[in-house]
């Protein structure tokens, strides 16, 4: 493949992948994601489950949790499904995420 060949391939999947990304909820919009997660108790399996979560439509969103514990712009309702196996606890969770703003 010659150099032209991979930067037009390159070009061409940035594209792609930046449509499958689709443009951020509205206001008043709401979505679900789902996520898995696996911890030592119970409350870092569904931890690792709402990073996940975060992670699956904002990055920003999932910082700003990390440092502050809040999700600005969103209202993130989750739903776990847990029980044991694995290294401990395995989760399994669906939320519904409603943009606020």
């Amino acid at each position: 493949m010659t150099r032209s060949h991979r930067v037009a391939f390159a070009v061409a999947a940035a594209a792609v992948f930046s449509l499958s990304c689709g443009a951020p909820a509205e206001a008043g919009r709401c979505f679900k994601k789902a996520a898995s997660g696996t911890g030592s108790t119970m409350s870092s399996a569904k931890f690792q489950v709402y990073e996940a979560l975060l992670q699956s439509f904002d990055w920003g969103v999932w910082a700003t949790y990390m440092a502050t514990g809040s999700t600005p712009g969103y209202k993130v309702s989750p739903n776990y499904r847990c029980a044991k196996g694995g290294l401990g606890y395995n989760c399994k969770g669906v939320a519904r995420i409603c943009k606020t703003s």
